[in-house]
């Protein structure tokens, strides 16, 4: 008995530090009256891509419901206005909360500071492209941290502080824009020592990149 007490005690702690994946957090119901953190990060993710025009207030009101019925329409979603279950799982599949942002931020100013905006936003695309695919881990951490999957990462330059431009670029990429054509990957073929990536179908050279399924 104290053996299953503590387990749930553990997993309950790194829920809550965030350490467990996405899917393996129950999912709060966000509805008229709903007043408390999650409704912060369903306006903020929505006001991202700018289904959501009001201050955040965490309150979840009219314009919220709006917002959400919006998102839910475009999404295949029933258009009830409530985030249940599904809607949460295609909030967190095709936006970023506030905390994620910052990582894709970053991403991208460590990956493609002095690369051109088009570019940059590329970047941001890969990353957005790969939560989306299967092939990869659904999460923004999960993809950016896996091992070797970004050379920043590798050798500490992740960590930079990321600028203006790379957080409009980040916002872009999650709204959509996608100069990628699609992208899961991109190299600079002049630094790049990974035979395997070479061998990839090009898509698109943007700056010094060039960008491949």
């Amino acid at each position: 008995m104290k053996q299953k007490v503590f387990v749930s005690f553990i997993a309950l702690m790194l829920a809550i530090t965030g350490i467990l994946p996405e899917s393996a957090q129950a999912a709060t119901v966000l509805k008229s009256g709903s007043a408390n953190g999650d409704v912060w990060d369903v306006q903020y993710r929505l006001k991202v891509l700018g289904y959501y025009q009001q201050p955040l207030d965490g309150k979840y009101g009219r314009e919220t419901i709006r917002a959400v019925q919006r998102f839910q329409q475009d999404y295949g979603l029933p258009g009830d206005g409530i985030t249940g279950a599904q809607t949460w799982k295609a909030l967190r599949k095709y936006t970023l909360n506030r905390e994620e942002m910052d990582i894709l931020a970053k991403t991208i100013y460590s990956e493609g500071r002095g690369e051109p905006y088009i570019g940059q936003v590329a970047i941001g695309a890969v990353v957005m492209n790969r939560i989306q695919s299967s092939e990869f881990p659904n999460t923004i951490r999960g993809v950016v941290f896996q091992p070797r999957a970004f050379t920043a990462v590798d050798d500490g330059q992740f960590w930079l502080t990321p600028n203006a431009t790379a957080y409009r670029a980040a916002e872009e990429a999650v709204r959509g824009w996608d100069p990628s054509g699609e992208a899961l990957f991109y190299y600079n073929p002049r630094t790049a020592t990974n035979a395997w990536i070479r061998t990839r179908p090009a898509i698109k050279t943007i700056g010094n990149h060039i960008f491949t399924m």
